[in-house]
Formats: structure tokens, C-alpha cells, sequence
């Protein structure tokens, strides 16, 4: 089922869990919008992770899963913020709220 938000005039088709059904629609300022109805408000952490997220799916055309996300956190990050809990200080649902307001599709293994 595909519905749509409204965003500077224009329609945003979404699936029916909220990820948009073209990433390349996506922009910071819709993003905004995207956390907004995760009841997020984004902080320099989360913009990290989000364009984290973001050059994930660009260099692996995938949207990351929690595990390959931490993994790729820790490589680029360390130990302190490249891992879960740190994570779900920021999202309730790291891997399927970042990709979501990231404009990504939903990880292919989150239910």
C-alpha cells in the first residue's frame, strides 16, 4: 500500500510503514519531517548516524540490518559509538528508524 505525505508542496509516496518509495526524494529537511513522525528530534548524533546510514546503502546498495550497521559504525567510529546500545540511546529502533528517516528502504532482515 503506497500513501503520501505532504512536503513543500508536493506528494511523498511512502510505504505503508513510512519508508518513502524513492530514496532519492529524500532531502535533510524532509528528514526532519520523517523523525518528526517518529516522534525524534534530531540531534548532531543522530544527523551522524542517519548520513552513516546513508553512505551505507550507497557503498553496499543495501540498507543496513542493526549488526552490519554497528559493525560499520565501529569500523569508522570505534568502539564507543560503533555499537548497539549507544544506538538505541538515540532510536528505540536503530536500524528501521535511521534507514527510515534516511529515506532508505526498510533492512531487509528487521520484521
Amino acid at each position: 500500500m503506497i500513501t503520501f505525505i505532504e512536503f513543500a508542496g508536493a506528494r511523498i509516496a511512502v510505504d505503508a510503514q513510512g519508508y518513502l518509495k524513492d530514496y532519492q526524494q529524500w532531502s535533510e529537511a524532509l528528514a526532519e519531517v520523517l523523525a518528526e513522525r517518529e516522534g525524534i528530534t534530531l540531534t548532531d548524533d543522530h544527523w551522524a548516524v542517519i548520513r552513516y546510514v546513508r553512505q551505507f546503502y550507497l557503498e553496499f546498495n543495501s540498507s543496513p540490518a542493526i549488526r552490519p550497521l554497528v559493525k560499520y559504525l565501529q569500523h569508522h567510529w570505534g568502539a564507543d559509538k560503533g555499537n548497539s546500545i549507544y544506538l538505541h540511546k538515540l532510536f528505540k529502533e536503530p536500524a528501521k528508524q535511521a534507514t527510515k528517516i534516511a529515506g532508505l528502504p526498510k533492512p531487509a532482515r528487521c520484521v
